[in-house]
């Protein structure tokens, strides 16, 4: 067994904020960071766009961005929490800085700022069109120069410790004790044991199988902190990002990103109409759930498989200064954004909801802390207002290190019983596992999509509900893979969302139901 102070699931923006601050402030304490691909793969990576932040006081100001950022989350959002947040971003940008994060100048030598959907003002602190890559980057980096932090590569977290692993201790009380944790290179399950708990371990894009996120975007943290009773929330709102390539494979899509639209792209069907005119007035800037509703409503209309995005009219130089990757991306599939319309298709992209947090970032289960996009905060509320999520990811870090400073967690007086495989098998059944993730992801984009109905989603319930019995059995009698836990992780995720879906009675920001529009 490993012991540590604090053991952090997951290696984005959110964990990694967390555990500098958490190991400059206190040297003698150990960080445990596990993440169960390379160190640097996380959504936060592949996060194009930027941190919305208020710098440009003459023009805009805290109060605007709260607005805007209310008005995308349709009413759901806390305006408390979407104050906190939005005050705070000038201070968290300041630490990226001394931290050696580089974002873009203008001429006159101030930050170039971005403007996305939905927001009024330019705000948005970018990296090229690679901002996340470059925190990440610069996170990473302050990371390896503190002696008390260790990273796990390529080990998965399997499960959360807590009472009911404990013998003799009252299972109704909902404490976590650190986690089993499975190195996927030698295939051993060791116990980590933790005075404190950080779950950081991103989204669900998988789910979907459509998604801009990376492969490893299994809900893995949610799923964990659901077995473990935690409190989860809002999972129906999942943010559909209007512009990913379209791929006729439909893996993991590369994101065109909300800037792009910002810079003035327009977007045309196959007939080459500028439709977005028909739904709303901002046109191409208007918040992403309706550029994804708009989309999908041409889509379903036509029979087509992908929309455009039109560059041609853009001031060709200009764009590539700003986009040279999506330019780059762009012409390794043949298309030419000069002379090419781009063909894209709404993906899986965000999950609003997640593990329901306070301010502190604290869980429903004591000394368990949840950040970034595996938590539900109460910023985003039915819909993401774009380049929020890394601020919100920053903000609530350094909250949970704010906390930590105050509050020390002490080692628990408690025998934690090592994981017990007996009686499993190493699988040969890897076609099982391969068609019941192609099931469950075509079923979620068919039934659990952009637009749902209740007769789609309880479909959905009963076909989840023969893939979870098929699973769970298997996994009982299986010794643990990787793709084994992410299909079961998968599987918690997407029962998440059908049924928070089916009790939500209101059409709301990201969430649509046909069902449910009055008639």
């Amino acid at each position: 067994m490993v012991t540590t102070n604090y053991l952090v699931i997951g290696s984005g923006v959110a964990g990694l904020t967390f555990s500098v601050k958490i190991a400059e402030k206190f040297p003698e304490r150990k960080v445990i960071i596990v993440t169960k691909a390379n160190e640097d793969e996380s959504n936060t990576k592949y996060a194009q766009g930027g941190v919305a932040i208020v710098l440009d006081k003459e023009n805009d100001s805290f109060k605007k961005h709260i607005k805007d950022t209310l008005i995308a989350g349709d009413g759901l959002c806390k305006e408390d929490v979407v104050k906190m947040v939005i005050k705070e971003g000038p201070e968290r940008l300041e630490e990226l800085l001394l931290w050696g994060a580089n974002f873009d100048l203008d001429a006159e030598g101030e930050f170039d700022l971005g403007k996305e959907g939905g927001h009024s003002e330019y705000r948005v602190v970018h990296h090229k069109d690679i901002t996340g890559y470059e925190i990440e980057r610069a996170l990473l980096m302050r990371v390896h120069q503190l002696p008390n932090i260790t990273i796990l590569p390529h080990h998965f977290a399997l499960d959360l410790i807590t009472n009911h692993h404990i013998e003799g201790a009252d299972p109704e009380e909902l404490k976590c004790y650190g986690a089993y944790v499975f190195d996927q290179e030698t295939g051993e399950i060791s116990t980590i044991k933790a005075n404190s708990t950080l779950l950081a371990a991103g989204g669900i894009g998988c789910v979907y199988g459509h998604t801009t996120n990376p492969v490893i975007a299994t809900g893995d943290g949610i799923a964990m902190a659901y077995r473990a009773k935690a409190r989860i929330k809002d999972m129906e709102f999942v943010q559909f990002h209007p512009t990913a390539l379209y791929d006729a494979k439909g893996e993991s899509s590369f994101l065109i990103s909300e800037a792009v639209r910002g810079f003035g792209a327009y977007l045309r069907n196959g007939e080459g109409e500028r439709f977005m005119l028909k739904y709303d007035d901002r046109a191409e800037l208007a918040s992403r759930d309706i550029v994804s509703q708009s989309i999908d409503r041409e889509l379903k209309k036509s029979g087509a498989s992908h929309v455009f995005l039109d560059c041609t009219h853009l001031d060709f130089q200009a764009f590539i200064k700003h986009f040279p990757n999506i330019y780059q991306k762009c012409l390794d599939n043949h298309i030419d954004i000069k002379t090419d319309w781009i063909p894209v298709v709404p993906a899986s992209h965000y999950l609003c909801g997640g593990i329901k947090v306070s301010k502190k970032g604290k869980t429903t289960i004591d000394n368990l802390f949840a950040c970034g996009e595996c938590t539900r905060t109460g910023l985003h509320g039915a819909n993401r207002l774009a380049s929020n999520s890394l601020l919100e990811a920053l903000v609530y870090a350094h909250n949970i290190y704010k906390y930590h400073v105050k509050h020390e967690y002490k080692s628990a007086d408690v025998d934690i019983p090592d994981w017990n495989d007996e009686g499993t098998a190493i699988t040969k059944e890897h076609v099982l596992i391969q068609h019941n993730l192609k099931e469950l992801q075509a079923l979620m984009r068919n039934y659990v999509g952009i637009v749902r109905s209740n007769q789609r989603l309880n479909r959905a319930k009963k076909r989840l509900e023969l893939i979870h019995d098929e699973v769970e059995a298997f996994y009982k009698e299986s010794k643990i893979t990787s793709s084994l836990c992410e299909l079961r992780n998968m599987i918690n995720v997407a029962h998440l969302i059908v049924s928070q879906s089916l009790e939500r009675k209101e059409n709301k920001g990201g969430y649509f139901n046909i069902d449910n529009v009055k008639k």
